[in-house]
């Protein structure tokens, strides 16, 4: 057995004893399964939030940018080092305040309590489930192609290894195995970029004779403005990078997620910093690699393995071990995220919400389960069957992420207009037109990035929000909520789930549309119980929120 595969081996165990761990430690419920029981700190808040937003194309895509297009990848780059700070930081301690007032679990669930419709979550579940799905078959692709790539094994039985780990302790742990094998996977990843970055600048004999040596090749690589100068430079791309990689988290279900689950609103300030220091130490790394890596190995075939190129080129047998692990950690931990949210969607989201409503909480846990199955299985078929372009997929799958939900998720913390009519036109909007936009080839004809229809999307909520506010008022009892939530101290009794009339009611209103809506928060969620995620006691007062 080769010393690489060992890790590997080692790793994949390590992962599965954390769902084991996490299965026992785990609260009973959904909100133990779906949210942790709202328990987590800022470090693992913030570490679970990067790791699960940034994926294989760290360690591929990256890595290939760089070698292709020299120091232009650092505007992705940028893009990236700022996007959990601004999530946290825009998002972070409102949302977790919020949904807990609104006694939301889901990401979806929450969209629905604050624009109180039947339509949002009937819109956004099902965005966000095709949309998740072709992230998370990107990853096992990934995954598979790069278990192949190191140990040898042919790529349908390497794929199946690799989704049947991360189903495994999906399944086990729910969101706390989710969250704490990202914790340890982030670390991993970190480890290995910086090991590999450090042994790089050496075999080049620093960055300034790294970049000399570049720029015999093409002086133009050592600019941001790409290998051709700055007269091509197209920046209808640059600032679709930037968007993508930065606001662009703020629309992902399987990321925001991280907020609702934090153990107190205060935390977001702290994973803020954690998060930040992360990405400065890490997501420069790749790109800087596959630069050098034009040094190194200027005869590459495919850019995409600049990266793992470079490790085998400059490391030990024993550290390109430890690198693999951090590449699979860098593919596990999104799609782990992705399959524990497009579960809770497919079972809380849509058969909770409007097959079985009757239902008991375990038995949505278990279809939430299942539905994980029935994913991997799909994915795999797919995968092996015709794998498709994991780039283009991701890129794809993102964009439309973005574009749909970053003006919705936004705009329910800091905008108390913005209602149910010009969140749901919003979200079609920001779906549809990306879509549009690439199959009819307007990139190529515009050089503008699809991610930059975000604010077509963000237009559509404003606009659509202002012309029906006498048709589709915001509730009081949002407003209310929003008031709080503005504010920084504990959460009243008074706001807290089954305590307010307005909160805990259940029944579907009709509102002036004549649309059926959830009425207010809870309709779905197991309003007026504790279980539900909602009610503050008096220990939450003092524990949870008396320090935000």
């Amino acid at each position: 057995m080769s010393i690489e595969l060992t890790f590997l081996i080692i790793y994949f165990v390590a992962m599965i004893a954390i769902g084991v761990w996490t299965m026992r430690r785990s609260s009973t419920g959904e909100e133990g399964f779906l949210l942790g029981g709202r328990s987590l700190g800022p470090a693992v808040t913030a570490l679970r939030l990067q790791s699960s937003s940034m994926s294989g194309y760290m360690f591929l895509g990256a890595g290939s940018l760089g070698y292709t297009q020299g120091y232009f990848g650092m505007w992705y780059a940028m893009g990236d080092i700022g996007g959990g700070v601004l999530n946290l930081s825009i998002l972070g301690r409102r949302m977790r305040k919020l949904s807990q007032i609104l006694g939301s679990l889901t990401s979806i669930e929450y969209l629905e309590h604050r624009y109180p419709s039947a339509w949002t979550r009937a819109v956004a579940a099902p965005i966000a489930l095709a949309c998740m799905f072709l992230y998370v078959l990107t990853q096992f692709i990934a995954g598979g192609r790069g278990l192949e790539m190191v140990t040898g094994i042919d790529f349908k039985w390497s794929l199946l290894i690799a989704i049947g780990v991360i189903v495994l302790y999906t399944f086990l742990g729910g969101y706390l195995a989710v969250a704490y094998s990202d914790f340890a996977q982030a670390i991993i990843m970190l480890i290995g970029m910086l090991w590999i970055l450090i042994a790089t600048l050496m075999a080049v004999g620093g960055l300034t004779a790294g970049n000399n040596a570049v720029a015999e090749i093409n002086p133009n690589l050592l600019t941001m403005w790409g290998p051709d100068g700055f007269e091509s430079v197209q920046w209808g791309v640059i600032i679709g990078a930037l968007l993508i990689f930065s606001i662009g988290y703020m629309g992902y279900p399987h990321v925001n997620v991280s907020h609702m689950a934090m153990k107190k609103p205060s935390v977001a300030r702290t994973a803020a910093l954690y998060s930040t220091g992360f990405n400065l130490l890490f997501v420069p790394a790749p790109y800087l690699v596959g630069v050098m890596a034009l040094v190194l190995l200027p005869n590459l075939s495919d850019p995409e393995l600049a990266v793992f190129g470079i490790a085998e080129a400059v490391l030990p047998n024993f550290a390109v071990g430890i690198v693999m692990a951090a590449i699979m950690a860098a593919i596990m931990s999104t799609a782990d995220a992705l399959l524990l949210q497009s579960g809770t969607i497919a079972s809380h989201d849509i058969f909770e919400r409007f097959i079985s409503r009757s239902g008991s909480q375990r038995q949505a846990v278990w279809v939430s389960r299942i539905t994980v199955l029935v994913l991997a299985v799909i994915g795999f078929v797919v995968a092996v069957t015709g794998a498709p372009g994991v780039a283009d997929l991701v890129i794809f799958a993102t964009t439309i992420l973005g574009t749909s939900f970053v003006p919705a998720y936004v705009a329910a913390v800091w905008w108390k207009k913005a209602n149910t009519a010009g969140a749901i036109s919003s979200m079609i909007v920001g779906a549809v037109v990306p879509v549009v936009w690439q199959l009819g080839g307007l990139t190529e004809k515009t050089s503008i990035d699809p991610m930059a229809t975000v604010v077509v999307s963000a237009l559509t909520l404003v606009v659509v929000s202002l012309a029906t506010q006498k048709s589709n008022p915001v509730p009081e009892h949002i407003v209310d909520a929003l008031n709080e939530t503005a504010k920084v101290g504990p959460i009243p009794a008074r706001l807290a789930m089954g305590q307010n009339p307005g909160l805990a009611a259940q029944v579907p209103v009709e509102d002036e549309a004549g649309s059926a809506g959830a009425g207010s928060a809870g309709a779905a969620g197991g309003a007026g119980s504790a279980g539900a995620g909602g009610q503050v006691t008096e220990a939450d007062e003092v524990e949870g929120t008396s320090r935000d």
